[in-house]
């Protein structure tokens, strides 16, 4: 969370509702495609109630469709999942909300609520950008899961309509302005080139797992030439601010 003067809650609040808004609504794209990869209405309701994490609902749907086997299906949405849990190690410290709600809270920690909860310049905003962004995207996209897949026969071919790269496009779209250093450029190209080229050879759900790969190799290759000082959100905020005061000094010592 960057230092800086407070925003109006207004704003969070609009800028909220517009992701929440833009993604919620291709909740009836998954709800498509479950659909017409063969889950019924009640499954596909159910993941998005339950698992409410559009990255690893596609994949499994997408692995389940293919003809992959259930439970490398499932392991393959579990590891694409498992980085909500490192978003809320991070969320836990700049949102400090009370025990009682964090188990419900939890359930809102997805790439689209972290993305617009790091970007406020205060706890107060943090705590409203993630509620707002949480609550408009969870109702909307369960509502068009539900849309969708009632709708799902109206469509025919679902396949046909290329629904199912809704939920990737808009993960990639929020992954790419994260992607800061080399090591993260990496390791997200990596995991691609693994992805993409294992999927004719390997089942359905598979190339997914070793994909994951990607990150440890990366990480191990990045150890061995040294190691090298973490920079957070909060010291990369504190370096700017020193940088910009040590320009104004010089300024004014130079009108001097």
């Amino acid at each position: 969370m960057a230092d800086g003067a407070a925003k109006p809650d207004a704003a969070v609040v609009r800028d909220a509702l517009g992701v929440g808004v833009a993604v919620g609504l291709s909740g009836f794209a998954f709800g498509v495609t479950s659909a017409g990869g063969g889950l019924g209405l009640l499954q596909t309701c159910a993941l998005s109630l339950l698992v409410f994490t559009g990255a690893s609902q596609f994949a499994l749907v997408g692995a389940l469709a293919a003809g992959g086997n259930p439970y490398t299906a499932a392991a393959g949405a579990f590891f694409l999942g498992v980085r909500n849990a490192f978003y809320g190690l991070r969320l836990s410290q700049l949102l400090a909300l009370p025990r009682a709600v964090r188990p419900f809270a939890a359930q809102w920690v997805i790439d689209e609520t972290t993305a617009v909860t790091l970007a406020q310049p205060t706890r107060r905003a943090a705590r409203i950008g993630f509620t707002v962004t949480g609550v408009t995207l969870y109702v909307l996209w369960n509502l068009t899961t539900l849309l969708g897949a009632l709708g799902a026969k109206a469509i025919g071919d679902t396949r046909a309509w290329g629904l199912d790269a809704a939920g990737p496009a808009v993960f990639l779209a929020l992954l790419a302005p994260m992607l800061r250093t080399a090591t993260e450029r990496a390791v997200a190209g990596l995991a691609v080139l693994l992805g993409l080229g294992l999927l004719p050879v390997l089942p359905a759900g598979v190339p997914v797992l070793v994909a994951a790969l990607a990150a440890p190799v990366a990480l191990f290759v990045s150890g061995r030439r040294g190691p090298r000082a973490p920079q957070d959100l909060d010291e990369i905020s504190k370096d700017r601010a020193k940088d910009t005061s040590e320009a104004e000094d010089k300024a004014m010592e130079e009108g001097r």
